[in-house]
């Protein structure tokens, strides 16, 4: 998986569990659950959206390392 690929599938991931967050504009290293208010649910649903769009399995232990969509492209390409 491209960067590139990686942010979009984060945008689309993060647009689907907070509708109300136009992730296009949020600056990359913008916390997800501290600057745009994801709870612990729709920070799991964020996480389920990542890991069915990438084919990975994402532990909670790996959780910290999607902080933010910077740290989620990050890991997305690493991991893929």
């Amino acid at each position: 998986m491209t960067p590139r690929q990686a942010r979009e599938l984060a945008v689309r991931s993060l647009e689907k569990v907070a509708p109300d967050i136009d992730a296009g504009t949020v600056g990359g290293d913008a916390s997800l659950r501290e600057d745009l208010g994801l709870d612990s649910l729709d920070f799991l649903g964020f996480v389920e959206e990542l890991s069915e769009g990438s084919g990975l399995r994402i532990d909670e232990d790996d959780y910290p390392e999607l902080a933010t969509l910077d740290a989620c492209v990050t890991y997305l390409t690493h991991r893929a």
